[in-house]
């Protein structure tokens, strides 16, 4: 992150590649501390949260398989619907459980790279437990900034499917209709995405600057524009790991494609090793991509209130009068 502004706006999709591992490894015992405390045990719970939501589904599939096959109003019919009414009930609250846990580690994870990032691109002296008391600040501003982007992502959602079903009910009889409600698949894909990216990069926006919320995402909104098709380009390649990752996973692993046990617990053992790696380059490569968004808008982005807007979550600096926001400063 030594890279001049001008520098930074001309790097491309490889570019913030090469950038990113060279950031990762520059600092490799900071990144390492974060991520053993906070990347592990999320990668632990995305992939356990796999085996174990499998397991519970097979259960209350084999128990409703037997009571497809006894006979109604007998104590065995009584029990047996009980004990799926039970099952269900436990696999619902190991979801909540589960989601609530990434959720939590995810905004955490988020705010001590973010917040690492900015450190190293102002020269500040940066250590883990710094990292760490900084962390639970800046992750009530992530919370807010999830909230909006959950809303939001979940309206667009339930009106997008909600038109494309009544769409399929109504015309999807005939050849033109199938058209399209394929374009319109299409064109709800291509919003999804946007609005994850606008989302992701609002994430380093609550961390990097003094706006938050809804603002953040405003804010994303206009960094995003001349960078979409980098932006896009990350997404997939990020998507498509991640899938991968849970796809190998699942079918080694979960469902025992391969009878032999040492090769399957090599095989997950592998998965969770990429799976952090994936996690942390991510989270690295969506701050580098902040930082091109911001020199590529020609926002000179004045290392000394960055510097002064950091210490604010330390608590070692109090303002004397109204700072400039980050971004403000443009290039003449």
């Amino acid at each position: 992150m030594e890279r001049e502004q001008e520098e930074l706006q001309s790097l491309g999709f490889f570019g913030i590649i090469k950038e990113s591992f060279k950031i990762i490894f520059s600092k490799r015992k900071i990144f390492s501390q974060i991520t053993l405390a906070l990347i592990l045990p999320l990668s632990f719970i995305f992939l356990a949260h796999i085996q174990v939501s499998q397991l519970l589904f097979f259960k209350i599939l084999d128990h409703k398989q037997t009571l497809d096959h006894t006979q109604k109003d007998t104590p065995n019919y009584a029990n047996l619907s009980d004990r799926i009414t039970s099952e269900w009930i436990a696999f619902w609250l190991f979801k909540v459980a589960y989601f609530t846990f990434l959720l939590i580690l995810s905004l955490l994870s988020t705010s001590a790279v973010v917040y690492t990032i900015a450190c190293i691109y102002t020269a500040k002296e940066i250590t883990f437990k710094k990292v760490m008391s900084v962390v639970p600040k800046v992750w009530k501003r992530l919370m807010v900034t999830f909230l909006w982007s959950f809303f939001i992502l979940l309206v667009y959602n339930i009106v997008a499917i909600g038109l494309i079903t009544l769409l399929a009910v109504l015309i999807a009889s005939n050849v033109i209709g199938i058209v399209i409600i394929v374009l319109l698949l299409i064109l709800y894909l291509m919003g999804f995405v946007y609005l994850s990216i606008v989302w992701q990069l609002a994430s380093v926006v609550s961390v990097l600057e003094d706006v938050y919320g809804i603002q953040a995402m405003i804010k994303s909104k206009t960094l995003i524009k001349g960078k979409m098709g980098v932006a896009i380009g990350f997404f997939i390649l990020l998507f498509t790991c991640f899938v991968a990752i849970a796809f190998v996973f699942e079918n080694f692993v979960v469902f025992e494609m391969v009878p032999d046990l040492g090769i399957r617990i090599g095989v997950g053992i592998l998965c969770f090793l990429f799976l952090f790696k994936v996690i942390l380059f991510a989270l690295v490569a969506q701050t580098v991509v902040y930082f091109v968004c911001k020199s590529y808008h020609h926002q000179n982005i004045d290392k000394s209130a960055l510097s002064d807007h950091l210490e604010v979550y330390l608590g070692d600096y109090v303002r004397l009068k109204k700072d400039v926001q980050l971004g403000e400063l443009d290039h003449v």
